[in-house]
């Protein structure tokens, strides 16, 4: 082997360390429970995450540029360690969405989750003032139908508004990141 193939070979070997470093340690997937176990406030999600809620989000396209705007209702009802979080999307566009979690909390901060366009189960995890939630989603067949990972991080504010912030990714790479804020419906 030549002494140019041998040099690319390691310069291509470094290049993808250096990426797999990236993604663990500095990256936004890279968030584990243990970065916010020690913070306050605690997130709960039978308290943070429950009754009639309302939502405002974002959704950027893989280049970042802003793809769609919505907001939601969000009706949250826990029986135990067990919820039923029923939601109305309108977008921008004028289209609608209803989905529903099905979400089972296993009492250590760890919690199951199951919805009619998540193929399998999700997991995720309760820590300090994060809740970190990993799952796939099947996109609606107008949007393509694809099947994408899924890393949503929810934070809890002081006042108590959660901002959600969730990245997709096919294939590793990045095809869509949302930001949103949660917050209890005012009642008038």
């Amino acid at each position: 082997m030549g002494d140019e193939v041998f040099l690319f070979l390691a310069g291509a070997a470094l290049v993808l360390i250096v990426l797999a470093l990236r993604r663990r340690f500095a990256d936004f997937s890279g968030q584990t429970a243990d970065d916010y176990a020690d913070d306050y406030p605690q997130f709960d999600m039978r308290t943070h995450l429950n009754g009639k809620m309302t939502c405002d989000g974002v959704i950027f396209g893989p280049l970042g540029r802003v793809t769609s705007t919505f907001d939601a209702d969000f009706d949250i009802v826990w029986d135990g360690n067990k919820c039923s979080m029923k939601e109305h999307f309108r977008y921008h566009d004028g289209s609608l969405q209803d989905r529903e979690w099905r979400i089972v909390l296993d009492g250590g901060g760890g919690f199951e989750a199951l919805a009619d366009d998540v193929p399998g189960k999700g997991h995720g995890e309760m820590s300090g003032p994060a809740v970190l939630f990993r799952y796939a989603i099947t996109l609606p067949a107008e949007s393509g139908g694809h099947t994408l990972k899924a890393f949503d991080c929810m934070y809890l504010t002081k006042n108590g508004t959660v901002v959600n912030r969730s990245q997709f990714r096919k294939y590793g790479f990045k095809v869509a990141e949302l930001v949103a804020t949660i917050r209890k419906k005012e009642t008038v």
